[in-house]
């Protein structure tokens, strides 16, 4: 569990740290405020997608241990991470080339929708975990013992 706490409090600071980039980025080079860029889009994806998704994962592992999938548990994370790391890695260059005024590649487009692909694999392997792990006909799960 405490490699949930660390991927979470990972995904926080590389959010506030990706927030930080584009507020300075932009300021830096002239860039007019309110313009739209996908610079912002990576602070929100990493706090959303990473933070608070490993936070609320943590809660479930701690209910359901998920992680007695070890198979299924694996793949989830690494599907997730590698998902989550390589659409805000586009996001942040494709926001980079928009305020240097350079044309984006289709690549980048690409690469972040082979990035959503691979989220929501991950998903996928997570909710085929989880099915797992929580007791079937049962109205609640049994209390965890602290």
């Amino acid at each position: 569990m405490f490699k949930l706490v660390n991927a979470a409090f990972a995904y926080l600071l590389a959010g506030v740290l990706s927030g930080l980039f584009y507020r300075e980025f932009t300021k830096l080079n002239g860039f007019p405020e309110g313009q739209s860029t996908q610079l912002g889009l990576a602070h929100t994806h990493l706090l959303t997608l990473g933070f608070l998704v490993f936070l609320i994962v943590l809660l479930i592992e701690r209910v359901f241990v998920i992680s007695r999938s070890r198979t299924l548990y694996a793949w989830f994370l690494w599907l997730y991470h590698a998902g989550v790391v390589l659409t805000s890695a586009m996001l942040i260059w494709h926001g980079i080339l928009t305020v240097l005024g350079r044309d984006a590649s289709a690549m980048i487009s690409g690469l972040a929708g082979l990035g959503h692909i691979l989220i929501t694999a991950g998903m996928i392997v997570f909710f085929v975990a989880l099915r797992r792990a929580v007791p079937r006909g049962s109205a609640a799960a049994a209390p965890v013992a602290a």
